[in-house]
């Protein structure tokens, strides 16, 4: 099901600038949008360069949001305490340390992995004569 909405009273839009409403679930609408500008005057605003502002670029990023996961998972950590008294909730408390250093780790690694593909990929287009 889709409604396409001409208003000029949801949130500043122009006449010309339409919001398109879609049932959940609807995946083929979602592929459809996935790559489909949304217009606003001269600049164009697509659905793949909001997704940017999501992916992790540098290590700084990396290590906030590592931050982010180890202050939520202590905090957690520290209510397994005061649930569980005792053995119990300290080793959950551990669980959680645990599993923030696993996926910190996974993080890192991840980024090195793709700044070493990134640099392999710029060698080869040099060797290629692709690039002055």
């Amino acid at each position: 099901m889709v409604v396409r909405l001409w208003t000029a009273a949801s949130a500043g839009l122009t006449l010309n600038d339409a919001l398109t409403i879609a049932s959940r679930g609807n995946a083929t609408l979602a592929r459809e949008l996935q790559f489909l500008g949304i217009n606003r005057g001269d600049r164009t605003i697509s659905l793949t360069r909001v997704k940017r502002l999501f992916v992790i670029k540098t290590r700084f990023e990396a290590y906030l949001i590592i931050f982010a996961l180890a202050l939520g998972a202590m905090t957690r950590g520290a209510h397994y305490t005061v649930q569980y008294p005792g053995v119990g909730g300290y080793l959950l408390f551990a669980a959680t340390a645990g599993a923030v250093f696993l996926g910190g780790a996974k993080i890192l690694d991840a980024l090195r992995y793709e700044r070493e593909a990134r640099e392999a990929g710029a060698d080869t287009a040099e060797e290629a004569g692709l690039q002055p």
